[in-house]
């Protein structure tokens, strides 16, 4: 690919993940009891934490998509996504691999859900592929139109990685 449009597919890349963890944490903040429910049925965390979780989650999505979004603290958001989407990965293969039914709850509502009303393989999917744009984006964090610092435009260099006009 020519070096002129990796920082414009880093950008789409920016703003879809971005936008589906504004989307995620935005979709779970007016309901709370939903979120409660969404992480209690995981059956993962002691009783005391699922409350802090099931409220901390929604922000902490936010603030990432909102980083992405905007281009400021790339490496790092793209950091703490990737973090997140294993962490999402794990809740969801542990519920599939022990016969749980319930709804991820990823982007709201979550909880008990009827015998085959599941999405565990399309859930799984989506995740790794997040996964993988986060750590794209970690790795390569330079993109257009960002209000970030030195990390918002990427720079060509040479093998000794100095700068190349």
């Amino acid at each position: 690919m020519e070096r002129s449009v990796v920082p414009w597919v880093a950008t789409v890349a920016r703003w879809v993940l971005g936008g589906v963890f504004l989307a995620a944490g935005a979709l779970k903040l007016p309901d709370p009891d939903a979120a409660v429910r969404a992480v209690r049925a995981y059956r993962l965390l002691p009783e005391p934490l699922v409350a802090p979780v099931a409220f901390g989650l929604p922000v902490l999505e936010i603030a990432v998509g909102l980083a992405l979004v905007a281009g400021v603290f790339v490496r790092t958001a793209a950091v703490v996504a990737a973090a997140l989407l294993v962490v999402f990965l794990g809740g969801v293969g542990s519920a599939w691999a022990r016969g749980l039914q319930i709804d991820c709850g990823c982007f709201g509502g979550g909880g008990e859900v009827a015998a085959g009303e599941t999405a565990y393989p399309a859930e799984v999917v989506r995740d790794v592929a997040l996964l993988a744009v986060a750590l794209a984006l970690a790795r390569w964090p330079g993109s257009r139109l960002a209000l970030g610092g030195r990390h918002a435009e990427a720079t060509p260099s040479n093998e000794e990685g100095e700068r190349v006009p």
